[in-house]
C-alpha cells in the first residue's frame, strides 16, 4: 500500500466521504421498546425533512416503519424531548399510543387493523406552546395511556406546569381538556413518568425543582394508588438536593431498583418500600447518567432476576448484573458505546451500541447463552473503512495538573500523506451540554475531515459525564474558565508534542459547545478560526428570559446566582468581548432555536460590525436547536470545511467557497 501513498498537504487529500454521505449517516435508534417478542425503536430520517420514524423489527427479521411520512414521532416536553411512543402487543394487532411532532398530540394507531389511521387522543392547547406529553404507558385495563403532561398557562417559555396525567384511550379527551384526569399536583417542577408497582398499588417516579438539573439532585416519589386510579399523596422515597437519581423502576417482587450518584458515582441500590436500601454492584463507575431526555434507560430489570445494565467509566458496556451475587458479565463483541436505551423481553436484552469502526446499531443479548447479535439497524461500510479514522482515547493535564480526558482522531487515509515535516491542522471540538459526553465511536461527520487531513479531538473537560460527580462538578460556577482552559489545554498539548501545527487550530462546537468555542476565541489566542453553532453568547440575556424553562436557571449553578454575580454573567460573554474576538468565525444557526435563539447571534454580530474580522452567519429556517435535515448538515459541514480552507491555506477540497463579511 505504502507505494501507492501520494504525497499532498495536510487538508488537501480526496476522500469519498463528502458531506452528503455525513448527513445521510447523522444520528441513531433511540427510544427502544419490547412489543411482545418484537423490538421497535425510533430512527432518524435526515433525508425525509429530518422526521423520527418509529421502527418495528418482526420476529422474521424483517424491519419496517410503523408509520409512513410525514408521521414524525418525537415529543418537545423539556424541548429535548423523551421516549415518545408505547405499544401493546394484542391478538388482533399492536396498539401503538405516539407523540406526533407538529402538533404534540397523542395519537392512537392499529397498524394491523385495515383501514386504520391515526386518531387524536389529546387536545390542541389555544395558549402557549401547547399540551405536550412523553413517557406514554398503556394501562388498557383502565382504558389510560400515563404520561407526563405539559402544559402552557401563557405565551412565555416558562409559563408551564407539568403533571402526571392519565389520558383515555377511547378519545373522549381528543377534544376536551377536562377529559384527562391528573395523577399528581404541580407541586415539582420536573417530573417523569410514573412506573406501576407490579401489584398495581403504588406509582414511583422522579421529580426536581429549580435551579437544580436532575445530575444536581432529584427524588423518587412514591404515591399509592387507589382502586379508582387516583393516586394518594406522594412521599419522598430517596434522593435529595445533592443526590441524583437518574431512574427508578420496580422489581418483580415489590422492591425499587435505582440509580443514584450518593457515593459520588451513578450505582445501582434496590430497596423495599421499608426498609433498608442495598448496594448491588458498588464501584467507582457509573450505572446511570445525566438525564437530559426523559426516558433514557441504563437499565432494566429481566423476567428471570437478573437485571441488564448500560454502565462503566469514560465509555459504556452493556452487562448482565446478577443482584445476589453482585456478579456482573459484559457482552462479548466489537461495541464499545452503549446509548442510554434499553428494551427486555424474557432473558433478552436490546440496546443500542458502536464502536470506533461501526455506527449505532439495534443488539440483542441473550442473558442465558451470553450471545449478543445485531437485530436492527446494522451498520454497513457506506465507504472503503480504510478511509475511517484510528482514534484513541487520551488523559491531557490542565491547569494544576487536572485530568482531561480527550478522544483524539489524527488524520488518516489510506492512499494519501503529508510531505516530510508538514505538522496537520487540528480542530478541537467541545460536546454540548455542557454536561455531557462526547463517545468514541464512529462518526462520519469527523471521518469527513479526518479523510481530507485535518485531525479532530474531542474534549470531555471538566464537567463532562462518565468520570463522577467530582469531575461533573468541576464546571460548577466555572463554565467558561474550565471547559475554555481544559480544551486550550489539549490543543496547547497536541502542538507542544508535534502532533498538531499550532497556526492552524480550530476550535468548534454546537449549542453549550458553541458556548466554549466562541468564549475561547474570546479569551485565549490559541485558535486560528473557530465554528460556533447555535451557541450561547450572552449569559445574561439567556439566564433572564432568552431560553426554555428546563435550562432556564441552569446559569446559577454554571455560572452562580445571578442576583448575587452579575458582573460575573458580563465578564464571561462573548457578546460582551466581542473587540476580543481577532480569529475569523463561521456562526450556524436555526431560525426555530427556542433553546438557544438567533437573538443572541445578532446581538453579538452587531458588535462585530465594521471590526474587520472575516466571519460568516448562516441561518436556516425549518431547524431547531440540533440539526436534522440532510440540506442543512451539507451546507454547515461544506461551510466549515471551506472556512478552515481559507484560514489554513488549503486547496483541492472540492467545497463551495464560503463567501467571508468583515
Amino acid at each position: 500500500m505504502g507505494e501507492k501513498m501520494t504525497s499532498l498537504p495536510y487538508g488537501s487529500w480526496p476522500s469519498p466521504i463528502d458531506a452528503a454521505l455525513a448527513a445521510a449517516h447523522d444520528g441513531h435508534a433511540e427510544y427502544l421498546g419490547a412489543v411482545g417478542t418484537e423490538t421497535w425503536w425510533t430512527e432518524p430520517r435526515p433525508a425525509e425533512a429530518g422526521r423520527r420514524a418509529l421502527v418495528r423489527q418482526r420476529e422474521d427479521g424483517v424491519q419496517e416503519s410503523v408509520l409512513p411520512a410525514p408521521w414524525n414521532v418525537r415529543s418537545r416536553v423539556i424541548e429535548y424531548g423523551g421516549t415518545p411512543w408505547t405499544a401493546l402487543a394484542r391478538e388482533e394487532g399492536p396498539l401503538v399510543v405516539f407523540v406526533h411532532f407538529p402538533d404534540q398530540r397523542l395519537y392512537a394507531y392499529e397498524p394491523e387493523v385495515p383501514g386504520s389511521e391515526p386518531r387524536p387522543l389529546t387536545p390542541l392547547s389555544p395558549v402557549g406552546g401547547g399540551l405536550r406529553w412523553v413517557e406514554p404507558s398503556l394501562h388498557p385495563e383502565r382504558g389510560e395511556v400515563w404520561c407526563v403532561l405539559e402544559e402552557f398557562t401563557g405565551e412565555g417559555p416558562s409559563e408551564l406546569r407539568r403533571v402526571l396525567a392519565a389520558v383515555p384511550l377511547d378519545g373522549t379527551a381528543a377534544e376536551d381538556r377536562g377529559a384527562v384526569r391528573e395523577l399528581s399536583d404541580d407541586s415539582h417542577r420536573f417530573v417523569t413518568g410514573p412506573r406501576l408497582s407490579p401489584d398495581g398499588r403504588h406509582a414511583a417516579w422522579l421529580a426536581w425543582d429549580h435551579p437544580r438539573m436532575p445530575w444536581d439532585g432529584t427524588e423518587i416519589k412514591l404515591a399509592e394508588v387507589r382502586a379508582d386510579g387516583s393516586f394518594g399523596a406522594p412521599v419522598s422515597f430517596a434522593g435529595g438536593p445533592e443526590e441524583s437519581i437518574a431512574q427508578v423502576e420496580w422489581l418483580a417482587d415489590g422492591q425499587l431498583l435505582f440509580a443514584s450518584d450518593r457515593t459520588g458515582w451513578w450505582n445501582l441500590y434496590r430497596a423495599p418500600l421499608e426498609g433498608p436500601l442495598q448496594a448491588l454492584c458498588p464501584r467507582e463507575e457509573e450505572f446511570g447518567g445525566a438525564l437530559w431526555k426523559i426516558g433514557h434507560r441504563w437499565f432494566a430489570p429481566l423476567d428471570n432476576g437478573l437485571i441488564a445494565v448500560v454502565h462503566g467509566r469514560g465509555s459504556t458496556a452493556l452487562g448482565i448484573l446478577d443482584p445476589e451475587s453482585g456478579e456482573l458479565v459484559d457482552a462479548a463483541g466489537p461495541w464499545s458505546e452503549w446509548a442510554p436505551t434499553l428494551a427486555v423481553h424474557g432473558s433478552r436484552a436490546v440496546g443500542v451500541a458502536a464502536s470506533p469502526r461501526s455506527g449505532y446499531e439495534v443488539v440483542e443479548l441473550d442473558a442465558i447463552t451470553g450471545r449478543a447479535r445485531v437485530i436492527g439497524a446494522p451498520h454497513t461500510d457506506p465507504v472503503d473503512p480504510a478511509y475511517y479514522p484510528a482514534p484513541e482515547h487520551r488523559t491531557f493535564r490542565g491547569p494544576g495538573g487536572r485530568e482531561i480526558h480527550a478522544q483524539v482522531y489524527p488524520p488518516h487515509s489510506p492512499d494519501h500523506t503529508a510531505p516530510e515535516g508538514e505538522l496537520p491542522p487540528y480542530a478541537i471540538w467541545a460536546h454540548g451540554g455542557p454536561t455531557g459526553r462526547a463517545p468514541l465511536v464512529l462518526d462520519l461527520e469527523i471521518a469527513y475531515f479526518t479523510s481530507r487531513g485535518i485531525g479532530v479531538v474531542e474534549v470531555n473537560y471538566g464537567g463532562s459525564t462518565g468520570h463522577g460527580r467530582e469531575y461533573r462538578n468541576r464546571l460548577r460556577e466555572q463554565w467558561g474558565v474550565v471547559d475554555v482552559e481544559d480544551c486550550a489545554a489539549v490543543a496547547r498539548e497536541l502542538a507542544a508534542e508535534g502532533s498538531a501545527d499550532p497556526d492552524r487550530l480550530a476550535v468548534r462546537g454546537g449549542s453549550a459547545g458553541g458556548w466554549t468555542s466562541a468564549a475561547s476565541l474570546a479569551a485565549t489566542e490559541v485558535y486560528a478560526c473557530g465554528t460556533v453553532i447555535y451557541p450561547i453568547l450572552d449569559l445574561t440575556g439567556w439566564g433572564t428570559g432568552e431560553t426554555h424553562d428546563f435550562e432556564s436557571q441552569y446559569l446559577e449553578s454554571l455560572v452562580g446566582p445571578l442576583a448575587e454575580v452579575p458582573e460575573r454573567y458580563a465578564e464571561r460573554s462573548p457578546s460582551e468581548h466581542a473587540e476580543s474576538v481577532t480569529a475569523p468565525f463561521l456562526l450556524l444557526q436555526g431560525l426555530d432555536d427556542v433553546i438557544c435563539p438567533p437573538v443572541q447571534c445578532e446581538r453579538f454580530l452587531a458588535k462585530m460590525k465594521g471590526r474587520g474580522v472575516p466571519h460568516a452567519y448562516l441561518t436556516f429556517e425549518g431547524e431547531g436547536h440540533g440539526f436534522r435535515r440532510a440540506d442543512t448538515m451539507i451546507r454547515a459541514l461544506e461551510a466549515e470545511l471551506s472556512l478552515y480552507a481559507q484560514t489554513f491555506g488549503l486547496t483541492g477540497t472540492g467545497v463551495p467557497h464560503l463567501e467571508l463579511s468583515r
